[in-house]
């Protein structure tokens, strides 16, 4: 059994529920992998083989429009499960998941979680907890993409960015990651974001933003639907 499964199983709330016997047989038959920054765990509509816990690292979860284009549907950071839909309903995987880092992530086949489950049967309902949380999370960003304009969604990522790190930061994203993960193409990022500068909303130096008027940028978020 390795100790890195283990450690990242324990340090997933949805496990807690397992007695130690049992988390220690879930670590025993989890395959552990290591991936560099942008490679992929799996595919969509790739037959799904198991459940993956994101270890370290953090991954992106994609999904691809007929023409190409890239649309992210969530970010997960170590210690994070993803994949549970399909486990449970026998379907593909429903959308891509690649690392944003060099991360470790570990395969539990699908057989042995389902049959820790049947043991266990709170692990099910702490699963179906996850499964609304995120579907919550998947109806309001359908909801942002469908009747919110770009500069509203924009405006929105960056007073979420202050709220996480102050009024000055860094973009971890580039304009193009940025576009991805709202639905867009880099260069509507990157002329809003001229134009939020221009308004007196942003200062923008390279990579660096510092929030002019956080009041103003909410009031650009704010979207009647």
């Amino acid at each position: 059994m390795s100790q890195l499964s283990l450690q990242a199983l324990s340090a997933i709330d949805l496990f807690a529920v397992l007695p130690p016997a049992e988390l220690e047989k879930l670590a025993s038959v989890a395959v552990i992998r290591k991936f560099e920054a942008k490679e992929s765990l799996f595919d969509e509509g790739q037959p799904c083989e198991g459940i993956w816990v994101v270890a370290s690292g953090s991954v992106r979860v994609y999904k691809f429009t007929p023409g190409g284009r890239q649309i992210v549907l969530a970010v997960q950071e170590a210690p994070a499960t993803v994949a549970e839909v399909p486990v449970f309903d026998g379907g593909p995987y429903p959308a891509t998941v690649i690392t944003q880092e060099p991360s470790e992530a570990m395969l539990i086949r699908k057989d042995d979680f389902l049959a820790c489950c049947r043991r266990n049967p709170e692990l099910t309902l702490k699963f179906l907890s996850v499964f609304s949380a995120r579907l919550r999370h998947l109806v309001g960003f359908v909801e942002r993409v469908t009747f919110g304009s770009i500069r509203q969604r924009l405006a929105q990522a960056l007073v979420e960015l202050a709220d996480a790190n102050g009024a000055s930061f860094a973009m971890a994203e580039t304009h193009e990651d940025l576009a991805n993960r709202l639905g867009t193409v880099r260069e509507v990022v990157s002329r809003n974001l001229g134009r939020f500068q221009s308004e007196g909303l942003i200062r923008l130096h390279r990579r660096e933003v510092q929030i002019l008027n956080r009041a103003g940028l909410a009031a650009e978020a704010e979207t009647n639907f």
